[in-house]
């Protein structure tokens, strides 16, 4: 399976060199991100209209980034060169029959004037052939909030750094007054933000998760185990690294440049029964899986972990992209630990999707029957009115069974499987809506947890009787949450959950809590209503 543009490594050793040399030149500022200001100068010198230099950066920055890196910008200029070639510049065009590593560089007026001046200049300083990419100066401003405050808005070079800046800036102080990461989720570290995307595995043991990862590889990870016993024992996060190797939990939870630290909340217990394995590939560059252990059917076995497997699913998914349920045919029932983890992903129902695996191994009557009590069963679980997409197919490595499912059951196998393929492929394309949306959802969120902390801190008594009226108030946290809803007109569904928010709220004292700061929430409804529009508005296509 491949994803993205045009890569590297369809370009020819000679043209990367080429290309790296124009890049220098292009990219004004030298911090290895090709703006769109720097863009459109740049491209103006291949002559080509307005609406076939628009069509060439949606596709190269078809991650929506706001700007192009140098293996953008080699999709780029290999776009420019077709455009003059006389081809239609669609984003099909980078799967056609073009041969790119021998397509010559792009023509453009003026280049010689711009790399005879490059070449003055770099005499005099060091000579460097290679684009350089600056570290992000972004990784200081989580340690330093001074720091962050001395950038504005304006200055930042990808939508990413902009959300960086917001949340250091304006959303964090809110979350932390309020103590949202005690309540809700911890807080957010620079790696949180720019981790690569997640695809979460989920369902009962044996229904063939690890070989679904392994089918999209098409090789094995390290420390992966697949048989009909349940095999996967923990929490496998399977990562793009130089080598192949696995990395334990507690080491993983600790590394700065990976968006896990968040996980030490759950303790030890769960650390030793979590791993990452990283290996080489290119799939793995764009998109990370998380591989679960095997829903659990028995009660007793539930109480044997010695973890909280719900809280850390629900973890998961609020950093995954998209999160796949996977059944066969023979494992149609849920169990109240696979109800309690499906419950867990409330919020999240947009990334869900449903795989019923293994379809080849019953017939095409048998499959209608076992679709059918598929859906009767997610029904009783996902209380939404909206139909779940579920793709049908047999994901591994295998050819499918033709003598069970018979030419038609193939023909839908192979559509299903196309689907869900182009479904993992949009992934790495959307990544950066994706982070948008989860940024909005969060502060709208911490916004609402600082109503209730605050109205819950107006309601205690100043001086005598404060014990007897906190447990008051959390035998009564729905009712309060109703009347914070009332108070500032908020959608009852924006809420937490009343059970989960009274167990955390009974460690703490109410009267410790803080009043509400009307500035505070006054400038996340500017970064709501202001900040996130101007930043779309900055790193949208330049030729727009």
């Amino acid at each position: 399976m491949e994803i993205g543009s045009a890569p590297i490594s369809r370009c020819s050793k000679e043209h990367q060199k080429i290309y790296q040399e124009w890049f220098s030149i292009a990219d004004s500022d030298g911090d290895g991100r090709l703006s769109g200001g720097d863009a459109t100068k740049f491209f103006s010198l291949s002559n080509l209209p307005r609406q076939d230099l628009k069509q060439v950066w949606a596709i190269a920055d078809s991650k929506r980034q706001g700007f192009l890196g140098f293996k953008e910008f080699i999709t780029a200029m290999q776009l420019v060169s077709l455009a003059q070639a006389g081809h239609t510049i669609t984003s099909d065009i980078l799967n056609s029959e073009v041969d790119f590593e021998k397509l010559q560089p792009p023509t453009l007026e003026g280049l010689d004037v711009l790399l005879a001046k490059k070449k003055r200049y770099s005499s005099e300083p060091e000579e460097n052939g290679s684009a350089q990419v600056q570290s992000s100066p972004a990784a200081s401003w989580f340690s330093s909030t001074k720091s962050a405050k001395k950038v504005s808005l304006s200055s930042v070079t990808s939508i990413i750094d902009g959300l960086k800046k917001l949340y250091v800036q304006k959303l964090k102080p809110l979350e932390l007054t309020y103590r949202f990461n005690d309540f809700v989720s911890p807080v957010l570290a620079n790696s949180d933000f720019d981790a690569k995307p997640m695809v979460m595995l989920l369902g009962q043991y044996s229904t063939g998760k690890t070989t679904f990862i392994k089918h999209l590889l098409r090789a094995n990870y390290p420390g992966a185990h697949i048989g009909p016993e349940p095999t996967t024992d923990r929490f496998v996060v399977v990562m793009n690294g130089l080598d192949e190797r696995s990395i334990p939990g507690n080491t993983v939870a600790v590394q700065a440049d990976m968006p896990f630290s968040g996980l030490t909340t759950f303790g030890t217990a769960f650390l030793s029964k979590f791993e990452c394995s990283q290996m080489p590939h290119p799939l793995l560059e764009h998109i990370t899986f998380v591989d679960t252990p095997g829903v659990l059917s028995g009660e007793k076995q539930r109480t044997q972990r010695s973890y909280d497997f719900t809280g850390v699913t629900s973890w998961f998914a609020t950093k995954c992209d998209l999160i796949l349920l996977l059944f066969d045919p023979h494992k149609l029932d849920i169990s109240d630990e696979f109800k309690r983890v499906i419950g867990s992903l409330r919020g999240h129902d947009d990334k869900i999707r449903v795989v019923l695996n293994k379809a080849d191994q019953v017939d095409t009557q048998q499959l209608m029957r076992v679709y059918g009590a598929l859906m009767w069963s997610l029904g009783k679980v996902l209380n939404t009115p909206e139909v779940n997409r579920v793709y049908i197919g047999s994901f591994n490595d295998k050819p499918i069974n033709e003598g069970v499912v018979g030419p038609i059951g193939k023909e839908l196998f192979e559509k299903e499987q196309d689907d869900l393929l182009t479904d993992l492929k949009d992934i790495p394309k959307k990544a950066c809506d994706r982070r948008i949306n989860e940024f909005v959802k969060r502060a709208r969120a911490a916004k609402i947890h600082s109503y209730i902390i605050s109205h819950l801190k107006k309601e205690m008594p100043a001086m005598m009787g404060k014990a007897k009226t906190q447990q008051r108030l959390i035998d009564n946290l729905a009712d309060e949450f109703a009347k914070v809803q009332r108070e500032h007109h908020l959608p009852a569904g924006d809420f937490p959950n009343v059970e989960h928010f009274k167990e955390v709220l009974s460690g703490y004292s109410i009267d410790k809590f803080e009043k509400l700061k009307p500035k505070m929430i006054q400038s996340v409804d500017d970064m709501l209503g202001y900040d996130i529009p101007e930043l779309l508005k900055n790193f949208r296509n330049p030729y727009d």
